[in-house]
């Protein structure tokens, strides 16, 4: 498959969180167009299940969809920090537990067609209580979820962001397979 060769790149925003830059490109046909790229840096997201078969899940307010969503815990990866590093510090900000095993799912791309973050994706087991203590700006109740209700769940809507639908989708069918 042939690649867009990138003719300028402009940065024209740099937020906290996001970065936002407009690249002109030249097709393969040898047109020109321009590229709008969200800038975001990689992500983790965690499927906490507990020794009972519940999925630790955390509702919190999303102010871009000015909603509580129910998720799976997630946050960013800091500077030098690896994503299971990371992912065992969001674990314990947003459930106040640790996990004694971790696996790998794999990890996919939020949106590609414009912007570049990447999530990390990791199943917790062995989970131990801990003491919650979530980032300052986070508001957070941890929610209880029965592995085996995650489908009827997905389905009414209760979890509709992407990254929770992934992780608990994957989960679910590991654990019936």
């Amino acid at each position: 498959m042939s690649q867009e060769r990138t003719l300028h790149s402009e940065s024209i925003y740099q937020g906290r969180l996001v970065g936002l830059r407009v690249d002109t490109v030249e097709l393969p046909s040898g047109r020109e167009t321009r590229r709008e790229i969200v800038e975001h840096d990689d992500v983790v997201a965690i499927v906490p299940l507990d020794g009972k078969g519940n999925v630790l899940l955390v509702r919190q307010y999303r102010k871009a969809v000015e909603k509580a969503l129910l998720e799976i815990p997630a946050g960013l990866i800091e500077k030098g920090e690896s994503p299971l590093e990371c992912a065992r510090r969001e674990l314990a900000e947003e459930t106040g537990h640790s996990a004694e095993k971790w696996e790998d799912l794999g990890g996919f791309y939020t949106s590609p067609g414009f912007c570049t973050e990447y999530i990390y994706l990791f199943l917790a087991t062995g989970l131990a209580p801990g003491k919650l203590e979530p980032d300052y700006d986070e508001i957070i109740d941890v929610v209880p979820c029965p592995l085996v209700n995650i489908p009827d769940v997905i389905a009414s809507g209760e979890v509709c962001d992407a990254k929770s639908v992934a992780g608990l989708l994957a989960v679910y069918h590991k654990q019936q397979a």
